[in-house]
């Protein structure tokens, strides 16, 4: 197994640790390898492109197994961000990716005794359209998962937990957003800025979001709690639900726009949806669409989760509250007016 110390100790008496985070270039990856270099531990990134963090980097894509193994060797835990995520490309893209890059990445640490994974997942994998109110981690299911996203994550999930790793911990962090973020952030601003924003329904359902600092935080809470915690599944969240309609707000404001939204009934959305994504398929466009089916739910439908399970089993607190990310965001797009 794994050496336990790099060489050291943290305040707090932890010995420090050599960690591998994948996709490293993601804001997500990035920020969980900026939180544990800078307390001490030795980081080394994988991804396709250079980050230009200063970490030690292997490029190299999540299932080219050799490299994956090479990556893996001598470190005592993976923190496994990589993912296809968006609604654009095959379902064979998204099984590459996420389910067989998972079972690459899993293989690789039980050939070297790596004892410690965090998983990163989404609550997707457990959404079927209905709504989810003040609910845990629903189990992950690929069956009833909506979108080709939602169905690899959940499958790349389940290996995870079944595998031999000896202290597995699963995290599904939910609407991560934050300066710079380009999934949720831009493109709603991109998409107000072209007069093509509006309310699916009324804007009432209420969802929970993740400010970044508060996602990565947690990540390493799980990581340090690994060898406690193997097996658990977590939904992590600001535990703030707010209307669709006072998020997207806040997010203009934020960005400096000022527009009224107009509203589009739910079931004309999910048609529009629906069309969409039969044209996109059929003409390979590697751009993101209008509208899709999976989008018209989330924001149509409520999806918030009872944190209280979550924060005593990881011992962790979001630090930064959604007034306080808000105020950040202002701030990130006012220096770059």
């Amino acid at each position: 197994m794994g050496r336990r110390c790099v060489g050291g100790q943290r305040s707090n008496g932890a010995a420090l640790m050599r960690v591998l985070v994948t996709g490293g270039t993601s804001m997500l990856g990035a920020s969980v390898a900026r939180i544990l270099s800078e307390r001490g531990d030795q980081v080394t990134l994988l991804q396709r492109s250079p980050s230009g963090s200063g970490l030690r980097e292997i490029l190299s894509d999540i299932t080219d197994a050799d490299a994956v193994s090479a990556a893996v060797a001598n470190h005592h835990a993976v923190v496994h961000c990589a993912a296809r995520v968006g609604v654009v490309g095959s379902a064979a893209d998204f099984e590459r990716t996420n389910v067989t890059g998972t079972r690459v990445l899993i293989e690789a640490m039980v050939r070297h005794g790596v004892e410690r994974l965090v998983h990163v997942s989404s609550p997707s994998v457990a959404h079927s359209g209905a709504a989810l109110v003040g609910v845990g981690a629903q189990p992950a299911d690929p069956a009833t998962a909506r979108g080709h996203y939602s169905r690899t994550k959940a499958a790349a999930e389940l290996l995870a937990l079944a595998s031999d790793v000896p202290a597995v911990v699963v995290i599904r962090p939910h609407l991560v957003w934050g300066p710079g973020d380009t999934q949720l952030i831009g493109r709603i601003v991109d998409r107000a800025r072209a007069g093509r924003m509006a309310l699916i329904g009324n804007g009432t359902a209420l969802i929970d979001t993740t400010y970044i600092d508060n996602a990565a935080d947690a990540l390493v809470h799980a990581l340090d709690r690994a060898p406690q915690l193997r097996g658990e599944c977590l939904v992590v969240s600001n535990g703030e639900p707010r209307t669709v309609a006072e998020l997207i707000e806040r997010i203009l404001r934020a960005a400096g726009i000022s527009t009224r939204l107009r509203s589009v009934p739910a079931s004309a959305a999910r048609g529009a949806g629906a069309a969409a994504e039969k044209v996109w398929s059929a003409t390979s466009r590697d751009d993101d669409p209008p509208m899709t089916r999976f989008l018209a739910e989330q924001l149509s439908t409520a999806h918030w989760f009872d944190q209280r399970r979550t924060r005593d089993l990881l011992e962790w607190q979001p630090q930064v509250t959604l007034t306080e990310g808000f105020e950040r965001l202002a701030q990130w797009y006012a220096e770059r007016a």
